[in-house]
């Protein structure tokens, strides 16, 4: 990991959480996230604290980021935000678990996410979940990084005809334009994109795995 995506030690993402409520919009004690940062290895700095997203969902996250003291946000046209769920992804059971070696996947800019999808299966890893992402800002801010953000492609939503909705998560910066209004410039964004579009400044995150 580079200072931009690094992450804190566990014990210090655990009180971070805590710090910003999350536990308790989760419906947990604060005590949990400590006792389970001492049983993982309070000072590893190898694995991102996750939240099972059915306890703390995205538009529960997204106005906790903050970028440039502003406050996080759900694009206006993502009001179903909540409906993007892990795709082809499995989830430990348990309330909190471990992502481990978390990439922002800068080398998939310029790739879809279908395309990336296939490249990371073959390395043996897994696309990155929108809450994790937003674990992810919410430790470390800067890992949104202009011109260099990222989708998170293991979360999809299902439309009413069974058919998987066509728009992918992502998290970028707000350049203060259109419904954003200006008052959001430079303000961390939860947005969407195509699941068979490029773009060239957002990678696709992944991880090695998953654990208890």
């Amino acid at each position: 990991m580079t200072a931009t995506t690094a992450l804190p030690p566990l014990a210090d993402q655990a009180l971070r959480l805590i710090d910003l409520g999350v536990p308790t919009t989760a419906g947990l004690r604060p005590e949990v996230l400590h006792e389970a940062a001492a049983r993982w290895g309070s000072d590893r700095t190898d694995a991102l604290l996750a939240i099972d997203p059915a306890l703390a969902p995205p538009s529960a996250l997204a106005p906790l980021m903050r970028r440039a003291e502003k406050p996080g946000f759900v694009v206006e046209d993502m009001t179903d935000v909540d409906s993007f769920a892990p795709a082809g992804v499995e989830l430990p059971e348990a309330a909190l678990y471990l992502v481990d070696a978390p990439e922002r996947g800068d080398e998939f800019e310029n790739d879809s996410p279908a395309e990336a999808l296939e490249a990371l299966t073959a390395r043996g890893r897994t696309p990155l979940l929108l809450t994790e992402g937003l674990h992810w800002a919410l430790q470390n801010p800067e890992v949104i990084e202009r011109n260099h953000c990222f989708m998170t492609i293991g979360s999809r939503a299902v439309k009413a005809s069974g058919h998987v909705d066509s728009r992918t998560p992502a998290l970028w910066i707000s350049g203060g334009t259109g419904r954003d209004g200006k008052e959001r410039r430079n303000a961390p964004k939860l947005g969407w994109c195509w699941w068979n579009n490029r773009h060239t400044w957002l990678g696709i995150a992944s991880a090695a795995g998953r654990s208890v």
